[in-house]
């Protein structure tokens, strides 16, 4: 059994897509991000970083794991899945996660902030990292555009940690005009059931964006 703690947020989907594609057993804790549960001891003892996504590990000794991309090299280093074992392509595929890891989501994570949820309207800002997610999502449809998936010709965890941030890129305001090869992509993770139910897991709340994006400002002006 993996107990694992997670919200509606990209990172937490890429967990959950990870979870069900992989088949393994799991129990969701829904953390309240707007109530600060992630900033609770008993969730800080899991992640003293206190963000989501975290799971702990039931079946090996209740071994906790944080960080969504220590997370998937996990399952997938546990279940032999979704990760090669051929030095080369084990390697590709790590490479595209750190990618992902260190570019794709920190910048459109930027974005959505500057764009949807800073108290105030800086330009600059949001025209930087808006400019960076078309960029580096260039890179991902150029990488598509000769193969099927970001690692090469097998769907890894590198394509399951990505999807979560590219399919969000009219939300942080990312133009992705032209780019048909990461279109057709996200399209085909799109009908994936595992990606289907993990938008879903947890559900995501019932507030208005309006309102989601009053209870974001909040929080970043704390």
């Amino acid at each position: 059994m993996i107990e694992f703690y997670s919200a509606a947020t990209p990172n937490g989907q890429k967990v959950a897509i990870a979870l069900e594609e992989m088949g393994l057993d799991y129990q969701l804790h829904s953390v309240d991000l707007m109530a600060n549960e992630q900033k609770q001891p008993d969730f800080l003892a899991i992640n003293p970083n206190g963000r989501i996504p975290a799971i702990v590990d039931r079946a090996n000794g209740d071994f906790p794991v944080f960080e969504s991309g220590a997370i998937l090299l996990y399952l997938a280093e546990k279940t032999g899945q979704f990760l090669p074992s051929d030095p080369k392509a084990r390697s590709q595929t790590i490479q595209w996660l750190m990618f992902q890891m260190g570019g794709v989501g920190p910048m459109m994570g930027q974005a959505n902030v500057f764009y949807r949820y800073f108290p105030e309207t800086i330009p600059a800002a949001i025209e930087r990292y808006q400019k960076e997610g078309r960029r580096l999502l260039e890179v991902v449809d150029k990488q598509l555009q000769q193969h099927p998936y970001l690692a090469g010709d097998s769907y890894t965890i590198a394509d399951m940690a990505t999807w979560p941030w590219a399919r969000i890129h009219e939300w942080s305001g990312v133009n992705v005009s032209g780019l048909d090869a990461l279109q057709a992509w996200l399209d085909k993770l799109a009908a994936r059931p595992a990606c289907q139910k993990a938008l879903l897991t947890p559900a995501p709340d019932e507030a208005t964006d309006d309102e989601r994006a009053e209870q974001v400002r909040g929080m970043v002006t704390r």
